[in-house]
């Protein structure tokens, strides 16, 4: 008997507690080792209208439903008693007469009214004009996965009603009908099912059943929710994981539209189409490297020879092995060890530019770029740098920066900067270079030279590097120009627009942050509107305070109200700007008795803990509910940022990134957001409203 997991399941598995979970964990997998079982009390359930739903006996209070037939078992949901068989009474598994895609549908007559067809302070019929699908046919909402029955209910959607509708809908209706509704031509629906074919294969359907093969499958879906484990790949997505590539090629998205997704399943196919390939998956940040890490070894579990030849590292750990293999181990100088070097030899050749000016054009120009002499510096651009230096005040600076450079030599220190220049020299002039393939996911915060020895890497080849990211997700490094570089993704960029992680209402007031439309240096753009989620909550909750404790006292009571509703600790993020700010998220997780940890840079959530931390650590984290604390004038945009901008091209860019630092805060939450600040607070707080 083959035995299946559904989302539901998963889902209603997540909302018990750590015990009850440890009871119906058990219990599912006596079902997988034996369903026939003495042991098991199976039990009709005679007011279903789905004969195939049966409960199963997990302890006193606690039941599983299953639906039960001659060759498979369907894990439905789990729940207390009378919630279980609430449930079961109210949806039936069936067959999408259209699509041919298995479906567990909520079933009309059972759900509390939707629609409301009047205005009831007028008493007369909703125009048609305010209907949104009043253009489409029967026929076309069945294609796309509209259940029979709730036809009538999709033709009598409005602005104000759809949400609600969508909650009700399975995820490839909602994703259409919410297409539809915002202008774009949804993606065309997924071929229907032969007569007599399995309708778990089909792909709707496998976003929300999975075949358990082994109880090693079982233990690895039973531990993690369902949006943590799943593989499902959307037809958008899997033509750019499987696609081939001329050159360099790109997927964009905001927060939660997959793209990492989309880079772990193009490393794994790259890895299975070229047998004897060798393939680079790399992210910024170590941390980020280790949740792939994890999100591979569930996706390849059953092909686990593949993970021999795909190597998974951030890319300052790949820059440095490789960097070693080739040249000895590298002595990285730190931020601090330049200031210091620039600092005493600037108090002697500096003149008026100032202190803070050079380390900016360190940074941005002359580390950055690698320029090696005076003719390169005196003859590059500077893009991005307003201030306009004569070639005398150039002169003045270069001797700043070769006095620099000539001390670190001397000191056998190099930048990160000189690290993967040097190596990407190096790996061009090799016969084959380290990685047939590499794949870069949270590419947005490159820097110059690790763009370039991705380059290096890459090599031209068709299929060589392929980068996911997310402009207004840059936090960490200055925008540049890849064609300068070499790296000309247009025509082969892609924008993903359908959200898998974060509600509606929290996704469509976080966009407020950014502009309609973002674009890189050398003009390719991606478009933040149209992009629509397939989940549904409640609104986010922006407040503001007179001071810290009343700040904390109200944060500690929206805390206890997830605590209420069942949510565990772990399913709860808690951000602010800086360290300076952590006592204030910590005195709200104490006061609402919230067991918690704070992160450091190794990003590790814990089990049965909230997480604590900075903004910038809550990067490639996410959680059902998250407070972003603390957001105060003179602490979102730092002040010390913008105190440390040199010229007005570096504020720009600290007001950029403080402002791309708040959405990706508030962008780690699924279901409920938090934003909360004391007055003054910060100016970003009026663009969320």
């Amino acid at each position: 008997m083959t035995l299946l997991i559904s989302d539901t399941f998963t889902d209603s598995l997540g909302r018990l507690s750590a015990d009850e979970q440890k009871a119906a964990k058990t219990t599912a997998f006596d079902l997988q080792v034996n369903p026939t079982a003495p042991g098991l009390a199976f039990h009709k359930l005679d007011r279903s209208k789905d004969k195939c739903f049966w409960s199963v006996r997990v302890n006193a209070d606690i039941r599983l439903i299953v639906h039960r037939t001659e060759g498979s078992l369907l894990l439905c949901y789990v729940g207390h008693h009378e919630d279980a068989y609430r449930w079961a009474e109210r949806r039936r598994l069936e067959v999408h007469p259209r699509t041919g895609a298995a479906q567990i549908v909520e079933l009309r007559e059972t759900v509390q009214e939707i629609i409301v067809p009047q205005y009831v302070e007028e008493s007369r019929p909703v125009p048609p004009k305010a209907l949104l699908f009043r253009g489409c046919s029967d026929e076309e909402l069945l294609a796309y996965g509209v259940p029979t029955e709730w036809i009538g209910d999709v033709r009598q959607a409005t602005e104000d009603t759809l949400l609600d509708l969508a909650d009700h809908l399975p995820a490839e209706a909602t994703e259409a009908l919410l297409n539809i509704a915002v202008g774009k031509k949804p993606l065309a629906p997924a071929a229907a099912a032969s007569t007599g074919s399995d309708p778990f294969a089909h792909p709707d359907a496998q976003r929300r059943f999975r075949v358990m093969a082994t109880a090693e499958e079982l233990e690895q879906a039973l531990s993690y929710p369902w949006d943590k484990w799943t593989v499902f790949l959307h037809p958008s997505q899997r033509d750019l994981a499987e696609r081939d590539f001329g050159g360099p090629a790109r997927v964009a998205g905001s927060a939660g539209t997959g793209k990492t997704i989309v880079a772990l399943h193009r490393a794994v196919n790259l890895a299975r189409k070229d047998p004897g390939a060798r393939v680079l998956l790399t992210t910024f940040s170590e941390p980020l490297a280790a949740a792939l890490r994890t999100r591979l070894r569930r996706l390849i579990c059953a092909e686990p020879r593949l993970a021999e030849r795909i190597d998974i590292a951030s890319l300052p750990e790949i820059g440095q092995r490789l960097y070693t293999a080739a040249f000895g181990k590298p002595a990285l100088a730190s931020a601090g060890e330049v200031a210091a070097v620039m600092q005493r030899v600037a108090g002697e050749k500096a003149g008026p530019l100032g202190l803070r000016f050079l380390l900016g054009e360190w940074d941005s120009v002359v580390d950055a770029w690698q320029l090696r002499s005076w003719p390169e510096y005196r003859d590059f651009a500077r893009l991005g740098r307003k201030s306009r230096l004569s070639e005398k005040q150039r002169a003045a600076a270069w001797s700043v920066f070769e006095a620099v450079q000539s001390s670190l030599s001397g000191s056998g220190l190099i930048t990160s900067s000189e690290l993967f220049t040097r190596l990407a020299g190096h790996i061009a002039a090799l016969p084959r270079t380290p990685f047939d393939h590499a794949v870069v996911d949270e590419s947005q915060d490159l820097s110059v030279a690790q763009l370039r020895f991705l380059g290096a890497l890459g090599g031209g080849r068709p299929n060589g590097v392929f980068f996911a990211g997310d402009l207004g997700q840059r936090i960490f490094q200055q925008a540049f120009s890849w064609k300068v570089l070499g790296i000309d993704i247009r025509g082969r960029c892609k924008t993903l627009k359908i959200n898998y992680r974060t509600s509606q209402q929290i996704r469509a007031q976080a966009d407020r942050l950014l502009a309609a439309e973002l674009s890189d240096v050398d003009g390719n753009t991606e478009e933040r509107n149209g992009t629509v989620s397939v989940l549904n909550g409640p609104p986010p909750t922006i407040r503001r305070f007179k001071g810290a404790e009343q700040e904390i006292a109200a944060v500690a009571t929206w805390l206890e109200g997830c605590v209420a509703d069942r949510l565990a600790p772990h399913e709860v993020g808690l951000f602010v700007r800086s360290e300076g700010q952590l006592a204030r998220a910590e005195a709200a997780a104490r006061r609402a008795s919230l067991p918690y940890r704070v992160l450091d840079q190794r990003v590790e959530t814990l089990g049965g803990f909230a997480a604590v931390g900075t903004m910038h650590l809550a990067k490639g984290l996410e959680f059902r509910a998250v407070v972003v604390m603390a957001c105060d004038d003179q602490v979102l945009p730092s002040a010390e940022r913008i105190a440390s901008a040199a010229e007005d091209s570096d504020l720009d860019e600290v007001f950029s990134t403080e402002r791309h630092l708040l959405y990706v805060a508030c962008t780690r939450a699924r279901d409920r957001l938090l934003v909360t600040g004391t007055e003054p607070v910060s100016e970003f707080l009026d663009d969320l409203l």
